[in-house]
């Protein structure tokens, strides 16, 4: 059973007026405004006019961790010091000092990205300590004003570790539930973000991808998640599956969110040699290129993807309609080489992790040194040969050739060339100006027997490339949400972005979740 560090909410709570939409029967409700639907804007003119303060809005998502979390697990811990952070930033806001729309916000962080205040896990119960130090992207959020709500529960070792994983999964913090039918699958390693988003228990999270990891969850919740250039955002103190394909993102419940954290989370890092590559005519702020009407008179292109399903299919037609009446040119295609994707991506993967997880594992003061000690800790204790009964990927990866292998290097070098080709091809051959394509099918039944139907395609050309791909909610099987995603060049983030936000409002589809037990 998954224990939850104590808390305590302070007497502010009892100022708070916020209603909480789409909560379970048992919520109660007080009167105020809408936290599901709440924007980062709007949010930030209610304490700029004194309507609200920072305390009073953390105040009200710990209550709503306490209240509703307990059906969806999705926060592994909560941030014993989240009310002295909201505290302070009232104080910013007070004296006029506030450092940005990100101050008083509070978030979600990934239990895969160091927190020199919690312990990060990577959801392993051999790496329950502390770092020796923040993240990166940590220092910039702290930097903005953004009050740390607590670390998201994650697939362990962003499932990266059974050959048969379950999505949600971890040996620390237990099984996480999707918010719109809970015995379904969140889906991806930063399952838990989306599902603590779309469940309203943050305003926004931080989740990790190194293919399909913010995009399929997003899509599953009926959120929206962003899976940046390769290098606009640093990995120094995320725990890594591939230095070639990592990246973190931000995940929220609207575009300008997202595209606010992004602004906030993006920049150069020497610890990061990808980031080198940023370029100097980068946008420092996404949210104010979210321009409406930016989709009249473009061109996408419409990869379908009927491995998917009907139901997937038929929220395909209804987005190129709505694309239509947006003013677009809408052209059906289809990506190459992807087959020969499929071949590639896996064992390049398999080597890329042993390289790195020993790198990152030298960082820590304590826990595993290596792979090799992770997979004799795995080995002896009970707990982690339950719902992820093998591990078989860590002792592929501990068998893999070198990273200086010629025949991995051959490998990766096709793989990563074919992944770019897939999309700039496309682009030039029908002189598009982005591709969409569904993000994810239905979610499926949480099964631990049998673990993730997770088949996905529509992530790996944008993962593999190191291109920028957006999700953002475009219809739903029954009661469980389907994205569209938009993908594009490499840089290309300010673009996907407005696309996805002119999508938003041209075809909103969100709904909260209702938490059904099960289907019918």
């Amino acid at each position: 059973m998954k224990r939850r560090p104590a808390f305590r909410v302070l007497s502010a709570l009892a100022a708070v007026t916020v209603v909480v939409a789409a909560a379970p029967a048992a919520s109660a409700t007080r009167p105020g405004f809408d936290l599901d639907s709440a924007t980062i804007p709007s949010l930030q003119a209610r304490m700029a006019s004194g309507r609200l303060t920072a305390v009073q809005l953390t105040a009200a998502y710990l209550d709503r961790i306490r209240r509703v979390d307990p059906q969806v697990n999705a926060v592994l811990a909560v941030n014993p010091a989240a009310l002295a952070e909201a505290a302070q930033s009232d104080v910013r806001h007070r004296t006029g000092r506030t450092r940005g729309p990100l101050d008083g916000i509070p978030i979600l962080v990934k239990d895969n990205v160091d927190t020199r205040s919690m312990q990060t896990t990577a959801g392993s119960r051999a790496l329950r300590s502390r770092p020796a130090q923040d993240a990166t992207l940590m220092g910039r959020l702290h930097d903005a004003g953004a009050v740390l709500l607590g670390k998201a529960n994650l697939s362990e070792w962003a499932n990266f570790r059974a050959a048969k994983p379950t999505s949600g999964w971890s040996g620390v913090g237990g099984q996480t539930n999707n918010p719109y039918v809970l015995d379904h699958n969140p889906c991806g390693s930063s399952a838990d973000s989306a599902a603590g988003v779309a469940a309203s228990l943050a305003q926004v999270a931080i989740g990790t991808e190194t293919d399909g990891s913010i995009v399929c969850p997003a899509g599953m919740t009926g959120t929206v998640g962003h899976k940046p250039s390769l290098g606009l955002v640093s990995r120094t103190g995320v725990v890594p599956i591939s230095a070639e394909q990592d990246t973190a993102g931000p995940i929220g419940r609207n575009v300008v969110d997202v595209a606010l954290t992004l602004s906030v989370l993006q920049g150069r890092d020497p610890a990061d040699p990808a980031t080198a590559k940023y370029p100097s005519d980068q946008p420092t702020d996404y949210a104010g290129l979210l321009r409406p009407g930016s989709l009249r008179g473009s061109r996408i292109g419409l990869w379908r993807l009927p491995v998917l399903g009907p139901d997937t299919d038929a929220v395909m037609t209804r987005s190129k309609e709505a694309l239509a009446r947006a003013g677009v040119q809408v052209v059906e295609v289809t990506l190459p080489y992807q087959d020969r994707l499929g071949e590639l991506e896996f064992p390049a993967l398999l080597t890329e992790f042993h390289r790195d997880l020993d790198k990152y594992l030298a960082t820590r003061p304590k826990g595993p040194r290596d792979l090799g000690e992770l997979i004799a800790y795995n080995r002896a204790d009970p707990l982690e040969q339950t719902c992820f009964a093998g591990q078989e990927l860590f002792e592929q990866a501990y068998a893999a050739p070198g990273p200086d292998d010629p025949a991995y290097l051959k490998n990766r070098a096709e793989l990563t060339g074919l992944a770019q080709r897939s999309i700039d091809e496309t682009l030039a051959k029908y002189r598009l100006d982005a591709i969409a394509t569904p993000t994810n099918p239905p979610a499926w039944k949480t099964d631990c027997a049998t673990g993730d139907n997770d088949v996905i395609p529509s992530s790996t050309p944008a993962a593999v490339a190191g291109y920028p791909s957006v999700t953002v909610p475009a219809g739903f099987s029954g009661p469980l949400p389907i994205g569209v995603l938009f993908m594009a060049g490499r840089w290309a983030d300010a673009r996907v972005l407005s696309y996805a936000a002119d999508y938003e409002r041209q075809a909103p589809a969100r709904r909260p979740p209702g938490y059904l037990p099960h289907l019918g």
